[in-house]
């Protein structure tokens, strides 16, 4: 690192848990952001401000006003734009030496696999559950670690999918979820308090960072739940589903 790197992210260096080391591990760490929305924006915007070297987004959708509640990449001035071009806007103006990297279209499998395979951390943003399936399938077949949050209305969640957890096998999204649905679950049909994906995305960023610098998470399979009406936290244990259809063959390897 440079006097100006040091400088800049001083104030995390100076932490007992988070050296220079950590910081060096953060600057060359790819990290794959699909959907730049309401989780995907603070998720992102942190991790630029906190050194992540190289960020990959991606969402084929363009900015609409009613994002703009929530958005918080985003700007009247962005209305009609790519999200990605946007958001990646908003990373350079905090952190301009960063490498970002901006994919405005939905991906084949085959695409979206080889994103994944180069990202050393995967967030996901999505907002439905054949999405989430999706980059949860590609995360376990090429064993990439997954960060997926979640919010609607006054609620939250965040869940971890760590492949290099300890020396037990770490569950995956279907383990808990299943071929769930989504059944209208969507900030459209059911509202969203900005505040929530806020604090959802900010978790997801912070656990990414985790890691990425192989520091202790304690969100290993457990599923993180907000109330944001009454401010309660739960942590729900998951443990490895030996039928799930996605990671039982690895498990029972």
């Amino acid at each position: 690192m440079n006097d100006d790197q040091l400088l800049r992210y001083s104030r995390q260096i100076m932490l007992s848990e988070w050296d220079v080391t950590c910081q060096e591990k953060a600057l060359s760490s790819r990290v794959l952001v699909i959907g730049l929305g309401g989780l995907g924006c603070p998720a992102s915007l942190y991790l630029a401000a906190s050194g992540v070297g190289r960020l990959v987004l991606n969402d084929h959708d363009k900015v609409e006003l009613s994002n703009l509640q929530r958005q918080i990449c985003h700007g009247n001035n962005d209305i009609e734009q790519y999200k990605v071009d946007s958001a990646r806007e908003s990373i350079l103006n905090i952190n301009p030496s960063l490498d970002v990297q901006v994919i405005p279209h939905q991906l084949s499998e085959a695409s979206l696999r080889q994103q994944v395979v180069e990202a050393d951390v995967v967030l996901d943003g999505t907002d439905n559950f054949a999405s989430r399936r999706l980059i949860n399938r590609l995360c376990v077949e090429t064993k990439t670690p997954l960060v997926s949050g979640a919010a609607i209305q006054m609620a939250g969640q965040v869940f971890i999918y760590n492949p290099c957890h300890d020396e037990s096998p770490s569950p995956c999204y279907s383990c808990l979820f299943g071929e769930l649905e989504d059944e209208n679950l969507s900030c459209s049909e059911n509202g969203i308090m900005a505040p929530v994906v806020g604090i959802i995305g900010s978790i997801m960023a912070l656990e990414t960072l985790k890691l990425l610098t192989e520091f202790y998470s304690a969100l290993s399979a457990q599923l993180l739940i907000l109330d944001a009406r009454t401010l309660d936290w739960r942590k729900v244990a998951v443990r490895p589903d030996p039928q799930c259809a996605i990671c039982a063959p690895s498990i029972n390897q």
